[in-house]
């Protein structure tokens, strides 16, 4: 190990932003030199820019700006792009978050590379190859030299596909630091007061493929949304991705919908925490409700985050179920996490992943063969 050994953390999307921050802050305070590479996946100021003000992200050393574009062509641009940079900068280790394009690209090109990696939330598993978030999340997860798993169903995934323990860490989710760091500026009436909205309402968050890239599926899915605003005022941030197929399914502006630009962490979060109920697709706002006490149903067959239905507040819906669904869930009121909380979620994930991480730059407690990539970089 060369002196003071570099780590880069690859972010991609929002949601990585959100896992990284905790971790960054963390091996900030114990000395280790980083970077973060923005590589540009979600390329609207607001679906990054403000996120890195929100959560107090330093600039990123390089920011490739790759756009949309197919899985393949935004895929291989991120490939060019990442290689130039691991290339420059020479990291002793390259840390990436969740399951998205910029995930799967840096893997990959450190792997041929030979430059150590280390994948923040592995071993999620939706079982459901037909998701290109899952065939990211498998092939990073077998590429990965340290996993740190965020629920102990990770756990039991990665140990089924033949991880070698030693690379694995039950840490905790990092999403939810961030969460407990903000709650006090979760204040919703600013947001309301802003938006126009008040008394009860519910925040929708659409974008999966399987929902709007196919517009039958996208007409379902819109018929079941304004089903649901016929029983309450429905907020839409709507993400730029499959808006303009949502829209020609009839996902516009009317009594009782407001469709609305992406919002910033905080004051997402804020209308979320003063939701009576969430409709979304996504992975991270299974886990935000469910620590918020918000009740959420998920529009899809399958969840590659179960904990947040045995313990939280989370319900898996079809679209032609979720009129009843979401008639329940506002007559039974404000939900409570059923049962105990996930464990380690406790707003200690970035410390926990920052000393594993400490431990191996310097290489300690590794596998011979871990000691040998270690040496390497």
């Amino acid at each position: 190990m060369r002196d003071n050994p570099l780590v880069l953390h690859v972010l991609g999307a929002r949601p990585n932003f959100v896992k990284a921050a905790p971790v960054v802050r963390a091996l900030d305070e114990i000395g280790v030199r980083q970077g973060i590479v923005h590589t540009g996946q979600h390329y609207d100021a607001l679906m990054s820019d403000v996120f890195f003000a929100d959560l107090g992200l330093p600039e990123p050393v390089a920011n490739l700006g790759v756009g949309s574009g197919s899985h393949a062509r935004q895929t291989a641009a991120l490939l060019t792009g990442l290689e130039d940079v691991v290339l420059e900068h020479r990291p002793s280790l390259v840390v990436v978050y969740g399951d998205v394009n910029s995930t799967l690209a840096a893997i990959l090109v450190c792997a041929k590379l030979h430059v150590p990696t280390a994948h923040v939330e592995a071993g999620l598993r939706s079982f459901d190859r037909e998701m290109p978030e899952e065939v990211n999340r498998v092939v990073t997860d077998s590429l990965s030299d340290i996993l740190f798993a965020t629920s102990p169903d990770a756990l039991s995934h990665l140990a089924r596909e033949g991880a070698d323990p030693e690379r694995v860490h039950l840490v905790g989710n990092p999403m939810i630091d961030s969460l407990f760091s903000a709650l006090p500026k979760l204040d919703p009436a600013p947001v309301q007061e802003r938006l126009g909205v008040s008394g009860r309402y519910a925040v929708a968050t659409l974008h999966r493929p399987a929902n709007v890239d196919d517009p039958e599926s996208a007409r379902e899915l819109v018929e079941a949304v304004l089903a649901v605003a016929e029983q309450v005022p429905v907020v839409v941030p709507l993400h730029p991705r499959g808006r303009q197929r949502l829209a020609d399914a009839g996902l516009v502006d009317r009594e009782n919908l407001k469709i609305i630009d992406p919002l910033g962490y905080v004051d997402f979060l804020s209308l979320v925490r003063g939701a009576a109920l969430v409709v979304t697709d996504s992975g991270g706002v299974q886990e935000e409700t469910t620590m918020l006490g918000v009740p959420c149903l998920t529009v899809r067959p399958n969840t590659e985050r179960p904990i947040t239905v045995t313990h939280g507040t989370n319900r898996l819906v079809t679209p032609a179920g979720l009129p009843a669904a979401a008639e329940k869930a506002l007559a039974d009121g404000s939900a409570t996490p059923s049962g105990e909380l996930p464990p380690l979620w406790d707003g200690a994930a970035g410390p926990r992943i920052a000393r594993v991480i400490a431990a191996w730059l310097r290489g300690d407690n590794l596998s011979p063969a871990a000691q040998g990539r270690n040496r390497q970089s």
